[in-house]
């Protein structure tokens, strides 16, 4: 009796054993809580889980944006997801500012795109920007800290000669809507997919402009930008906007490391593309990736994924292989 009940514990014991070694676990890091893409990243987590039946698990972390993502990539072991534009891991990679003197980014692999950013500058609608120009004396948040975004914004100022004439305001992105309407600030950037819920919940309940672009300063921007390209984000999608919004945005791709194996790869870049009509369902904004959007992120893809696109008929370029 004593040695069926020890041999029954055993195997019980072995099939726990077996069970935790098949699960595999991810680190999925995107954005701040609250933000579109964090709450995208929660829902590519869920996918995740319920298309494998548990065998891969996702652990989702806050993140205070690209930049952070990338900089974790070559510390980071395991299988370690995270979101950013293109160009900034082809920065990370060149050793450019903000990687200046920092290595190991060679390791990061694509895996699938993401929805793009989408340039968002929001003001006050009292406060009379019609124009790029118009920011000259305005207290602004640039973005965060330390984010893409706020790379972007400074980027923007230089450009059209507003360095040291827009007062920064040195805040989150995430106190940027009450900052706005207690009129400690004219306004904001936010670089996120559209429609983006915390612009949504300002604009419900506060005046607000998000700024569109005239051609000039659009040519302007996407000349000294060869990655960006223009969006227009159609009439009424925020509370008070009746004109189409001219701006500009950025790809952004979903990258691994080389820590990653090969099966992990595929089975999550499968995933993805396969629970991409049941994600629309739940947010449309799934709509506006394909797969022919994979090989211009430029960056070279993960094995798994590669094994992924090439039974999908996907043309990569050799270089990205």
């Amino acid at each position: 009796m004593k040695f069926a009940r020890l041999a029954a514990f055993t195997a019980a014991g072995l099939l726990l054993a077996s069970a935790a070694q098949a699960e595999t676990r991810v680190t999925l890091k995107s954005a701040t809580a609250g933000s579109s893409y964090y709450q995208m990243t929660v829902q590519l987590g869920e996918a995740l889980k319920n298309a494998s039946n548990g065998q891969i698990t996702a652990t989702v972390e806050e993140s205070q944006g690209s930049v952070q993502n990338v900089k974790e990539a070559p510390k980071r072991t395991g299988n370690y997801v995270f979101t950013s534009p293109p160009s900034l891991v082809k920065d990370a990679q060149a050793a450019k500012k903000p990687f200046e003197g920092e290595t190991g980014y060679d390791t990061i692999r694509t895996l699938f795109v993401m929805p793009g950013i989408t340039m968002h500058v929001v003001t006050r609608a009292d406060a009379n920007v019609n124009s790029v120009a118009d920011l000259a004396g305005k207290t602004f948040i640039a973005g965060g800290r330390g984010t893409f975004t706020e790379r972007q914004s400074l980027a923007l100022f230089k450009l059209f000669d507003l360095e040291g004439k827009v007062k920064v305001a040195e805040v989150e992105l995430s106190a940027a809507s009450n900052a706005l309407r207690n009129k400690q600030v004219e306004g904001f950037a936010s670089g996120s997919s559209h429609p983006t819920g915390m612009i949504q919940e300002l604009a419900a309940t506060t005046p607000v402009k998000i700024l569109s672009l005239s051609d000039a300063e659009l040519k302007k921007i996407l000349d000294n930008d060869a990655g960006a390209g223009r969006v227009v984000i159609a009439a009424n999608t925020y509370a008070g906007q009746t004109q189409p919004v001219q701006t500009f945005g950025l790809p952004v791709g979903g990258y691994t490391t080389t820590a990653m194996d090969n099966e992990t790869a595929y089975q999550i870049t499968k995933i993805f593309w396969t629970q991409r009509e049941a994600m629309i369902k739940t947010n449309p904004i799934w709509s506006s990736v394909a797969l022919d959007q994979v090989a211009p992120l430029g960056v070279k893809l993960h094995p798994g994924a590669a094994k992924f696109y090439a039974e999908q008929g996907v043309k990569i370029p050799d270089a990205l292989k």
